[in-house]
C-alpha cells in the first residue's frame, strides 16, 4: 500500500529535495506540501495523507501548534502521523511538539535510508523513531520543565503492575522493543503487549506520550536515571 506524505515546510528547496527522496520509492507518494502551517491545515481538509513531515519554524503558524490541531482530540482512525523535522541544536520547540502529538522526529539532514524508514516505521504504527535520538532530546530539554513533585504523578500510574512499570521506564529511556525484550529476557510480542496496556490504562496516544509522561513525573530525571 503506498504511503501518502505530505511535506510542509517553509523552505521550498528543502522540500523539493525531500520530494526526490521519496518519489524514487515504490511504496511512496508526496501528495500535498504546504509553506506554513496554515496552508497545510487548509490543505488538509481535502486531502488524504497518511505521513506529515512538519518543519518547527515556519510563518503564520509554527509546527507546533500546527501539529497541535492536527493531532487535538486523539489520533482517529486513518488521521495523519506527524514526524517533526528538527535541526536538534536549534529547535527548542521539538520538546513541545512530541507533547503536542507528534509521533516522532528526525533531524533534517537525516540520511535518507533513516527518513524513509521512519516514515514506514510511523506510518505501521511504531511512535518512536530512532530511540537513541529521541532520548538525546528529552534529555537536552527536559531540565526546563517544572521540577516533578510527589503531586504531579498521575493517578493513573498505580494502576500499573511492576512489570509495566518496569517496561515503561525502559521506553522513557528510548529503548526500542527489541532491546526491553533483550533486557528483561522476554518476546518482542510480550513487550508489544506491555506497551499496548500502559497506553491504555495512562489514557495515552503513543510511546512519544509515554516518554513525555515519565520525564514531566520524574520517574526518569535527564540522562535517562530511574528517578527516586
Amino acid at each position: 500500500m503506498t504511503i501518502r506524505v505530505m511535506l510542509v515546510d517553509d523552505q521550498a528547496l528543502l522540500r523539493t529535495g525531500f520530494r526526490m527522496v521519496l518519489a524514487a520509492q515504490p511504496d511512496m507518494e508526496v501528495v500535498a506540501e504546504a509553506g506554513d502551517g496554515v496552508q497545510a491545515l487548509e490543505v488538509l481538509r481535502g486531502t488524504q495523507v497518511d505521513v506529515i513531515l512538519m518543519d518547527v519554524r515556519m510563518p503564520h503558524l509554527d509546527g507546533v501548534e500546527t501539529t497541535r490541531r492536527i493531532c487535538e482530540g486523539g489520533q482517529k482512525e486513518g488521521a495523519p502521523k506527524v514526524l517533526i523535522l528538527t535541526t536538534f541544536d536549534l529547535d527548542e520547540y521539538a520538546f513541545s511538539a512530541l507533547k503536542a502529538g507528534a509521533s516522532g522526529f528526525m533531524l533534517k539532514d537525516v540520511p535518507p535510508a533513516e527518513l524513509l524508514g521512519a516514515i514506514r516505521a510511523v506510518r505501521s504504527g511504531d511512535a518512536v523513531v530512532a530511540p537513541s535520538t529521541t532520548r538525546r532530546l528529552l534529555d537536552r530539554f527536559t531540565p526546563m520543565l517544572p521540577a516533578a513533585s510527589a503531586e504531579s504523578e498521575r493517578p493513573e500510574l498505580g494502576r500499573l503492575t511492576d512489570r509495566e512499570r518496569e517496561v515503561l521506564l525502559l521506553v522513557a529511556q528510548g529503548l526500542s522493543n527489541g532491546e526491553i525484550a533483550a533486557r528483561l529476557v522476554l518476546s518482542e510480542a510480550t513487550v508489544k503487549t506491555h506497551v499496548g496496556r500502559i497506553l491504555t490504562k495512562l489514557g495515552l496516544r503513543d510511546r512519544v506520550q509515554a516518554v513525555v509522561l515519565a520525564y514531566e513525573t520524574g520517574l526518569v530525571r535527564a540522562g535517562g536515571a530511574a528517578g527516586a
